[in-house]
């Protein structure tokens, strides 16, 4: 599995909405409430042959309240292991 990071700028009191939503789906791993630039930070896993811009395309910015997004695509983790 690969994991990915989303930040999600939500439409104006659309946040707990975007967030129930993508929790419903059942697509995210861990999904944050954040300060700043955007609204929420979401963890997703995909299988390695997943074409992540596709599954954020189709999957994520679908959903009603999303204004925007950055994808962060990470390459190691670090720590205890």
């Amino acid at each position: 599995m690969v994991p990915f990071f989303v930040q999600i700028k939500c439409k104006l009191g659309q946040s707990y909405t975007v967030a129930n939503a993508l929790a419903e789906a059942e697509i995210a791993s861990e999904i944050y409430s954040t300060a700043g630039d955007y609204d929420l930070l979401v963890k997703f896993y995909v299988d390695k042959d997943t074409d992540i811009g596709h599954f954020i395309n189709e999957k994520v910015q679908v959903l009603p309240g999303i204004q925007d997004t950055h994808t962060i695509i990470t390459f190691k983790a670090f720590g205890s292991s």
